[in-house]
């Protein structure tokens, strides 16, 4: 299904979402990783990094100061800030790019969003709700994850086998709820079935299923599969080995009407999406066009 017209409400403006979705990619600024291991370890790294993202074809930078891996403890507010603000105001000054931030803190935000940040991704399903009030305030797109797990807890409940997708619909229900009444606006909101969060494998992949059932909700739906644990236990890979697994699950997410796509491999996904569109006639192709000769064959 082709992703459903949505306006999105920001920092930075309003945003008109819907047909083909939007890359953001992902740029951590921390030394502990999942996925990287701490690859870009200084600002100058960085914002190179935030650049070969923004060529490469992502319309947001996703930044975040604290890794979600679970056996390590949570950073203090003020080294996030450290971690972020100058990375921030640089990727949104300097490169003038749109800027989500990743993180469930209150005074990170409001610090993240006084740096240029104009979405709040908050990976904690709003479990602390001064956040929906710092959004609220700044008119910062929030984004709304469904997740049973704290921050930095792992969370394997068999519970939720075979009501998982129950569960989600009814969390994110009730945290736009919350988010609405304490002064967000429903335009500012955005959705995330949060795949790995709380939720095994399996759990993962049944919400995952159920994802165009999330398009009744009537805000945008953020899909970030990319490198995801549930990747790598279907394919038995590492995390930098999971781009062909995280691509079939971009395929779906794009099937099933996804608006955000949130990416590590920003240009290869926006290879898979180009090409996936010609041949789905979503893109018609300049009856002219060739391939450049310097592109034909591999040198050396």
């Amino acid at each position: 299904m082709i992703a459903p017209g949505r306006v999105l409400r920001t920092v930075a403006g309003t945003l008109e979402l819907g047909g083909e979705p939007w890359l953001m990619g992902v740029l951590n600024a921390t030394p502990d990783s999942f996925s990287d291991g701490g690859e870009h370890q200084t600002l100058a790294a960085r914002m190179q990094r935030a650049r070969s993202l923004l060529e490469g074809g992502a319309r947001i930078i996703d930044i975040g100061g604290e890794s979600g891996v679970t056996n390590r403890p949570a950073v203090t507010p003020a080294e996030e800030v450290r971690r972020v603000v100058p990375l921030i105001e640089q990727v949104a000054g300097e490169l003038g790019a749109l800027v989500s931030v990743d993180t469930y803190k209150p005074e990170v935000a409001r610090a993240a969003i006084a740096a240029g940040a104009s979405i709040l991704n908050d990976v904690s399903g709003l479990r602390d709700p001064r956040l929906a009030d710092v959004c609220a305030e700044t008119g910062a797109g929030l984004v709304l994850m469904h997740t049973r797990a704290a921050p930095k807890q792992k969370l394997l409940d068999s519970s939720l086998d075979g009501r998982v997708v129950a569960d989600v619909e009814a969390f994110l229900r009730e945290r736009i709820e919350l988010a609405c009444a304490r002064g967000v606006e429903f335009e500012q909101l955005l959705l995330d079935p949060g795949p790995d969060f709380g939720k095994t494998p399996a759990q993962t992949v049944q919400a995952l299923r159920a994802l165009p059932s999330l398009h009744e909700l009537g805000r945008p739906l953020l899909l970030a599969v990319s490198r995801k644990d549930f990747v790598g236990a279907i394919t038995g890979r590492a995390p930098r080995e999971r781009l062909a697994g995280t691509l079939a699950a971009v395929a779906h997410g794009v099937r099933c009407g996804a608006h955000l796509l949130r990416v590590h491999d920003v240009a290869e996904t926006a290879d898979f999406l180009a090409v996936q569109a010609a041949l789905g006639g979503a893109r018609e192709l300049d009856p002219a066009l060739r391939l450049a000769d310097e592109l034909r064959r591999e040198q050396g």
